[in-house]
């Protein structure tokens, strides 16, 4: 559920810790931190966080965005899968994905179209659709990046998920190109 201050200070009650604190100290544990399993679980829990338009402007105070997108280097899939999640709950906003473009995090998106995680795939499209627009579309649509997408849209059959999504994609972003380069 998206909260508010008046929430959040309902919530915190008289000792409790406010939530950009909270994140940060999540934030430092994970930089602390020498387990994978131990980064797993605040990557994991950062993501959660990343979905309500609240924490924000704390997500983009702490870097935690960059947080998110140096994940998507190491070769742990489930710090990646963790990662990418927080990514695509935070890139509806367009000021995180201004953000995220800004630090060159597509070509980090778009090597996840080919993980073997089905839920980092999901989210890697649905960043995508949201990182796509008139100043990044010659980054993301390029030929061989809108063929893998229309490749997960043939899927129906196989992962109804993957199909919806990329082609919810193309419609949006793909088919407005097509249209365009017809008119030329």
């Amino acid at each position: 559920m998206f909260t508010n201050d008046q929430r959040q200070k309902e919530r915190i009650g008289k000792y409790g810790t406010p939530r950009v604190e909270y994140l940060q100290e999540l934030v430092a544990q994970f930089q602390s931190a020498s387990s994978e399993e131990t980064k797993e679980r605040i990557v994991a829990n950062l993501g959660n966080f990343a979905y309500d338009p609240y924490n924000y402007t704390f997500l983009r105070q702490l870097n935690v965005l960059e947080l998110f997108l140096d994940c998507l280097t190491e070769p742990n899939e489930r710090l990646v899968e963790f990662a990418l999640g927080g990514i695509c709950n935070a890139s509806a906003d367009p000021t995180n994905a201004a953000c995220i473009i800004q630090a060159d995090g597509i070509p980090l998106v778009v090597q996840c179209l080919s993980s073997p995680v089905k839920n980092t795939v999901n989210y890697a499209l649905g960043t995508l659709y949201y990182l796509c627009n008139a100043a990044t579309e010659s980054e993301i649509l390029k030929p061989e990046i809108v063929e893998a997408i229309k490749r997960f849209a043939a899927a129906g059959d196989v992962n109804p998920c993957f199909s919806n999504l990329a082609q919810s994609f193309l419609d949006r972003h793909a088919s407005d190109r097509n249209a365009n380069h017809s008119l030329c």
